[in-house]
């Protein structure tokens, strides 16, 4: 009975999940609700939902108990709400702000506002995307971003809660960044709201420790399988699959990494900074002491290294 639970959540979760999201978001804002209220109360319950399969259903056993990481990862994910709850109003407002202008310079929305709702969210999240796989991309391939990051990747486990282990500088402009461009070609609320509850639940199934298998849909979505090994400590590996809710901008890019002839590493984290700090202050304040930091987390490898070629060779003969 167990083995066909594990089969029904690996390859129906996600998608049912996602679907019940977006469908319920849009009928209780057809109803009258709030679209950053409603966007709210659906990733809220999305996130229970996912909490409670993973202590029913968890891939690796490994990921279940907390490393250390539970308070830090908790922290991060109250500072980020808080940040975000902050930004997202004033930038959206802004890009309001531009989109009355541009309307008013060219007779009307550059948006395609009569498209049904669901339809218009196509677009809306290719150039969403569009903004957080040039982010992301540029955090692992920039070292001054990188030091942003590295908080994020620093995790050595991959559970619900790791979708919001993110520096706030890193959120916010992978967050409310991303639809700035949208605000202002002129998207109203209730687009803006899709892209929030599909960016919400894609993030807590893509870091979820549940079964996951997909199939021709990991062409489409940027989900566990492929992000799994996003998060390997192997930086030739690692460097792939930044998409944070759609794969296109990888095809497009050359940049999708999904191998057929193994699975995605456990043991996961930064390879070439082990001893990374694991705190909650001490992830805040990483990407300003960063050059301590790096020192820290290779010091043990190097005193193991000079260990290592002091001690005398012993013969095996």
């Amino acid at each position: 009975m167990r083995r066909q639970v594990e089969w029904l959540v690996a390859r129906a979760a996600f998608p049912l999940a996602l679907a019940a999201a977006l469908w319920g978001a849009i009928v209780l804002m057809d109803r009258g609700g709030q679209p950053d209220i409603v966007a709210g109360q659906v990733i809220l319950w999305s996130y229970i939902f996912v909490a409670v399969l993973e202590r029913l259903v968890p891939l690796h056993a490994e990921w279940r108990r907390d490393k250390g990481d539970l308070k830090a990862d908790i922290g991060l994910g109250v500072t980020n709400a808080i940040v975000n709850g902050v930004a997202q109003p004033l930038t959206f407002a802004a890009s309001v702000a531009v989109a009355g202008w541009i309307a008013a310079q060219y007779g009307s929305s550059l948006w395609p506002t009569e498209w049904p709702l669901l339809l218009q969210l196509v677009p809306a999240l290719l150039l969403a995307e569009l903004v957080e796989y040039t982010w992301h991309r540029s955090m692992h391939e920039v070292p001054a971003l990188w030091r942003i990051h590295a908080a994020h990747h620093s995790a050595n486990r991959l559970y619900w809660f790791n979708a919001l282990r993110f520096h706030p500088i890193d959120l916010l402009v992978a967050g409310p960044g991303k639809l700035i461009p949208l605000g202002i070609l002129g998207a109203q609320a209730p687009v803006l709201a899709l892209v929030g509850v599909f960016s919400a639940v894609h993030g807590v199934y893509q870091h979820a420790n549940i079964p996951c298998r997909l199939g021709p849909l990991n062409w489409i979505f940027s989900m566990a399988e492929l992000h799994r090994w996003h998060h390997s400590p192997v930086v030739e590996e690692a460097n792939h699959n930044y998409g944070g809710n759609l794969i296109f901008w990888d095809i497009v890019f050359g940049t999708r990494f999904l191998p057929k002839d193994r699975e995605p590493p456990v043991e996961i984290g930064i390879g070439d900074m082990p001893n990374f700090p694991q705190g909650f202050l001490a992830l805040m304040k990483s990407p300003f002491r960063w050059q301590q930091i790096v020192a820290e987390a290779k010091a043990p490898a190097m005193r193991e290294a000079d260990t290592a070629v002091a001690m005398p060779v012993r013969s095996t003969r």
